[in-house]
């Protein structure tokens, strides 16, 4: 195993074993009560699942059979995230009161040891007094019964939005003014769809119906932002057919984003093998139809009048994130066009490069971020948690004269679902005035 994936699983390993000796105390108040055959039983099967998930996790020859079996892999995600999140929740009830009865105990130790009590009698209270409050703030079956009642409501959604949420398309429409767009343009439909992950899915007729949910808004450009795979080009074998049905008369125009070079795979046999599987990709692309911009443009034309899309390599500015995304490549070239659209994966390379450096840009179109597959919009009401790694994690933002688009995502990766945040086809219209 290379260094990454060790410090990784032994971070998850330190996290399943706390969350779990921690969520176990709640469990044992409630059943202390219980006959030894009944507390045996919870006993084997409440430990059963942490040594179940830490063997797949440290036994080489069983990650490897999930690695390489996507179903698998991705059931065994699904119980992760749902069982884990459930035992957090659980284990800041266990946190608080623990917490509150630490305060107490330092609070007495404090009385008794430094205001010099002088009458053996006030000293005796005080001793009573002690003993009584650490009984009455001892783990109760009310913050147990709390903590896992708190800790079903996640276990619930988390489920919930593996069976409901993951494929629940949404199709959402966004006016855009350009004021410096040729009337050629006026009124055209754009089409952004991202991070599909192929290697994730596991319904086919389900993933069929977002494609002719994209089929049938009629856009007159398609632009995809990046993830297609999740880290080999294999993974898109039983889904590219049904992708390249997605056309459009003016172009469909892509880029690659972080997970589509195979970084993240610690196993390839060669430098050469993790280079064709680069190759690969770009043949994908060709193949399904879909122009692949490469830290390159292309101009498109209307009636005489043009337009200039740019596309970018994967650039992210947190942790292993590439940098390979170079906006004045891209621009080498071009000519002047009074409105330049660039698709770049990762938000963070606007916020960063482009909005500083680039004030020429109209619009940049982004994905990545899947609004964390996780959060609440309702209204004016949105929150992810999402929102404390990124800057801009989801929808339209304004920044002076500029505009960036954060696309939900199409698909998922790790959690196979989603909960609030769903999937998301964007369709937006150009144009000159509002």
């Amino acid at each position: 195993m290379e260094v990454f994936r060790i410090k990784m699983f032994l971070g998850i390993a330190t996290f399943v074993l706390l969350s779990d000796i921690y969520v176990w105390q709640a469990v044992k108040t409630l059943t202390k009560n219980k006959s030894k055959p009944y507390q045996k039983i919870i006993y084997w099967f409440y430990w059963s699942i942490p040594f179940l998930f830490l063997a797949i996790l440290f036994g080489e020859n069983i990650w490897h059979y999930f690695e390489n079996n996507k179903l698998a892999r991705t059931w065994f995600m699904a119980m992760f995230f749902v069982v884990y999140v459930s035992k957090f929740v659980t284990a800041i009830f266990v946190l608080l009161d623990d917490i509150k009865r630490l305060f107490k105990l330092i609070w007495h130790w404090i009385e008794r040891n430094l205001l010099s009590m002088k009458k053996e009698a006030a000293e005796e209270e005080l001793e009573e007094a002690i003993e009584t409050d650490v009984k009455k703030i001892s783990r109760s079956e009310f913050i147990a019964r709390a903590g896992l009642v708190a800790g079903a409501a996640p276990f619930i959604l988390l489920t919930r939005g593996i069976s409901s949420g993951a494929y629940k398309y949404q199709v959402r429409r966004v006016n855009l003014v350009l004021p410096n767009l040729p009337e050629a343009f006026d009124g055209i439909k754009m089409l952004q769809i991202s991070d599909v992950h192929c290697g994730s899915f596991y319904d086919r007729d389900a993933v069929y119906r977002g494609i002719r949910m994209i089929k049938e808004q009629k856009a007159h450009i398609v632009t995809f932002t990046g993830d297609f795979v999740n880290n080999r080009t294999n993974e898109a074998n039983d889904w590219a057919d049904m992708f390249s049905e997605i056309k459009a008369p003016m172009g469909v125009f892509s880029i690659l984003g972080n997970h589509d070079y195979g970084d993240y795979v610690s196993d390839w046999k060669s430098p050469e093998e993790k280079q064709q599987n680069l190759e690969d990709i770009y043949a994908l692309h060709k193949n399904m139809g879909w122009k692949l911009l490469r830290n390159e443009h292309v101009i498109l034309e209307r009636e005489n009048k043009r337009l200039a899309i740019l596309g970018v390599e994967n650039w992210g500015d947190r942790g292993r994130f590439q940098k390979f995304g170079d906006i004045d490549k891209a621009k080498k070239g071009m000519p002047d066009v009074p409105v330049k659209i660039l698709l770049s994966h990762d938000p963070s390379h606007f916020d960063t490069i482009i909005q500083p450096n680039h004030k020429d840009i109209d619009l940049t179109l982004s994905g990545h971020t899947h609004g964390f597959q996780f959060g609440v919009e309702m209204g004016p009401i949105r929150w992810s948690p999402s929102q404390y790694i990124y800057k801009h994690w989801a929808d339209l933002y304004l920044l002076e004269k500029q505009m960036l688009y954060v696309n939900r995502g199409f698909g998922f990766l790790g959690y196979p679902g989603r909960v609030g945040i769903l999937p998301e086809i964007t369709v937006f219209t150009l144009n000159r005035t509002a």
